[in-house]
This record gives C-alpha cells, sequence and structure tokens, in this order.
C-alpha cells in the first residue's frame, strides 16, 4: 500500500490502481511502451487493475507477462461497471486512471482520478471528473513512485 498525507486533500492510502486500456495505457490497441516495467516497479506495493471493453481484441496479448488483473467488460454501461468495480475494491483505497466519457464515473467515485492523455486525447467529462492530469500514463506512475508530486498537485 502506498500512504501519503496530502495537506488539505487528506490522508491517501492507495492499495489499488485501476487503468483504462485504450487511451489510457494503450494508443491503437498497443500497449505503451515501458508500461511492464512500470508496473513491475510498483507491484509489490499496490494491486493492478485493468478494465476494458477491448475494442481492438488485442488486450489479452498486450497484457501477456503483466502483473495485473483483467477484467474484460461488454460495451453496454461501460462507465457503471467502471464505478462498480471501483466500489467493489474500496473507493477510498484505489487510485482510477482513465482518459475518456465512459470513465468519468470511476475517476470521480476513486479516492484519487486520474485523466491521462495520450494520442487519442481526453474527454471534457473525464478531465471534469479527476483530480488531477497527466499526459502520459508514465507519468502517473511518477506519481506514486515521487509522492511528493503527488502532494505538489493536490494540495492547497
Amino acid at each position: 500500500m502506498i500512504h501519503i498525507d496530502i495537506p488539505s486533500f487528506g490522508p491517501v492510502s492507495i492499495q489499488h490502481v485501476v487503468l483504462d486500456f485504450n487511451g489510457t495505457i494503450a494508443e491503437d490497441g498497443r500497449r505503451v511502451p515501458g508500461l511492464g516495467r512500470a508496473i513491475a516497479s510498483l507491484a509489490g506495493q499496490v494491486e493492478f487493475h485493468v478494465l476494458t471493453a477491448d475494442t481492438f481484441g488485442s488486450v489479452k496479448k498486450e497484457l501477456e507477462g503483466i502483473d495485473c488483473t483483467l477484467k474484460i467488460i461488454s460495451e453496454k454501461a461501460q462507465d457503471q461497471k467502471k464505478q462498480d468495480y471501483v466500489l467493489s475494491l474500496g473507493a477510498e483505497k484505489t487510485l482510477a486512471a482513465g482518459n475518456g466519457t465512459n470513465d468519468a464515473l470511476m475517476l470521480k467515485t476513486a479516492r484519487i482520478g486520474v485523466a491521462v492523455m495520450l494520442k487519442e486525447g481526453m474527454a471534457v467529462a473525464a478531465m471534469t471528473a479527476a483530480d488531477i492530469v497527466v499526459r502520459d500514463i508514465l507519468d502517473l506512475f511518477g506519481l506514486l513512485s515521487v509522492p511528493k508530486r503527488l502532494i505538489a498537485g493536490l494540495r492547497t
């Protein structure tokens, strides 16, 4: 678990990191280079979960050998399914990351919501639901590895 005390935001204890796949940790169905190494560097501290409708049909191959729980969801009511998944893990101990409108509910529900902007872009709904925005998924791992970055972005 990762513990961070953020002035005015409060204490945070992250046990789960929930990640959207396409547009967040993958571009055009292919995982972002360096993702496996980034997850491995924090796998002893938090549990990683990937939620996706698998638009490109490539998620199983792309995540092969990566220490994470994969949950493929149907196309219908994706936003609600993602929020329900975060709630089932315990929203107060979850950081969620995504880029789409279908990620907004989970970003708002999680203790920390992170909107990620890759080449696919970022929905305004995701941005406004998030606590913080990063320009690349690897920046999210930087926030967790160097918690003072997260403190700088979220304190008042």
